[in-house]
């Protein structure tokens, strides 16, 4: 028997002529998009007008369960992400053919688990919670607007964003920031993700139906940064461009998407050798200042596809993801970074939109970086235990399992266990174990 909604009850439903759709559509109705509802059919009437407003909410918690640097009790961290944004498609709102606006804003908070797994005095290579960053802080990270011409065989993006949103972009489905979205952004300091943004520009031309060549420039300015900079709009303090190109590749095969980006960055910014002083000797024998250098360049390649449906349903089913980054040497502590990871949705007939994951990555330190730490220690004759000490980093590995859970059509749960080894690449830190909770909803 079907269960009646409680504003149904008696012959509500039957007087006031209350459509299933409708219901379906109020406020904190499961089978709803939004948790609020649907407005009276507002939202829906904008939607078909081109306005798609966005209203949502990440949390992670994560617990150390046994290992990483604290090593006592089982500290838990929480940080969160609101956002509130829309997304307007200009040619059904204005006519404007295939043209679009977008305009978002961010509010982070909390704290990370990963201040108790890694050494405080090592530079840190990832992150259990990958929301978390950047301070706690209400940014704007999107006020851009996108032309294209020819049947958008040309597409010109022009504002504030951050290049990770159109190069080097995967897939954010997993809590360890290892396997969520465009990784040169967490390796090297002047690359910024979001919800960082900068003035910057894309020009895309599509070479044919489903290949791309797409060249950016993206301002840095470190001042971007800066809690109180949060709304800036001037260019001031702007001190080099980030200049990165890509191939996109976006077939089919075997009636199944894929996606394959290769793809090339130079950043213009001055940065800190991680080895040599001005003279091209070793800053941490020599006592002089780290030399600088204006210039830092990498590549990246990216390999999405889905292998498998379930009984025609391409909705569901196996997709195998494989990424590598590349960075300079000269400058950069992480200077390759490999990973894989497999997510296959609707693993059960009953929960046909669940999601099952796996993935494990590694982050390659510099082999100079290295050196450089061991001759600061070997200089100053200290060991791991003296407070001054620099901790000499080596790879680390990380790797995550989850299950999401969409509990509604506007939220889903994905309990995750995470293993790190050699946190922060310091082999003299126990190797980490971490429950991770990530929570995502649609207002």
């Amino acid at each position: 028997m079907k269960r009646v909604p409680f504003a149904c009850i008696a012959i509500a439903c039957g007087i006031w002529g209350v459509s299933d759709q409708a219901l379906a559509d109020s406020a904190f109705a499961s089978q709803s998009r939004w948790m609020t509802g649907d407005w009276g059919g507002l939202r829906t009437d904008l939607l078909q007008q081109g306005v798609d407003i966005k209203l949502g909410y990440i949390g992670e918690t994560a617990t150390l369960l046994r290992g990483g640097y604290s090593g006592a009790g089982h500290p838990t961290r929480y940080t969160d992400q609101f956002s509130i944004g829309a997304d307007i498609d200009l040619q059904k709102l204005w006519g404007w053919a295939d043209a679009a606006f977008s305009i978002a804003v961010a509010n982070r908070n909390g704290d990370t688990l990963d201040d108790d797994i890694n050494d405080p005095r090592a530079s840190g290579l990832g992150s259990v919670q990958e929301i978390h960053g950047r301070g706690s802080v209400t940014r704007l990270s999107e006020l851009w607007v996108s032309k294209g011409w020819l049947a958008d065989t040309f597409n010109l993006k022009l504002g504030r964003m951050a290049s990770s949103d159109d190069f080097a972009s995967e897939d954010c489905l997993f809590q360890n920031v290892a396997f969520c979205g465009a990784q040169p952004g967490n390796y090297v300091s002047s690359i910024h993700n979001g919800p960082i943004s900068s003035w910057g520009a894309r020009l895309r031309y599509r070479v044919a139906p489903d290949w791309y060549v797409q060249a950016g420039a993206y301002a840095i300015n470190s001042e971007n940064l800066d809690n109180s900079n949060g709304f800036r709009l001037n260019p001031n303090g702007t001190n080099g461009g980030q200049f990165p190109v890509e191939l996109l590749w976006k077939p089919t095969l075997d009636g199944l998407p894929g996606e394959y980006r290769l793809g090339y960055y130079k950043t213009t910014a001055a940065v800190a050798d991680v080895y040599d002083d001005e003279f091209g000797k070793s800053a941490a024998i020599s006592g002089n200042d780290y030399r600088k250098r204006d210039r830092r360049d990498g590549w990246w390649v990216v390999a999405k596809q889905q292998l498998t449906d379930v009984g025609g349903d391409r909705s569901r089913g196996l997709t195998l993801v494989a990424s590598a980054t590349f960075h300079d040497r000269q400058t950069t502590p992480v200077v390759g970074y490999q990973k894989v990871s497999m997510v296959y949705t609707g693993p059960f007939d009953t929960r046909p939109q669940d999601e099952l994951g796996v993935g494990i990555a590694r982050m390659q330190v510099s082999s100079r970086f290295l050196r450089n730490a061991k001759n600061a220690n070997e200089l100053s004759g200290l060991t791991y235990d003296d407070a001054s000490y620099v901790p000499q980093q080596h790879d680390q590995y990380q790797a995550e399992l989850h299950y999401r859970v969409h509990a509604t059509g506007w939220m889903s749960v994905m309990p995750n266990l995470q293993y790190v080894k050699d946190p922060g690449g310091v082999k003299n830190v126990d190797d980490a174990w971490v429950l991770g909770l990530q929570v995502q909803s649609q207002f």
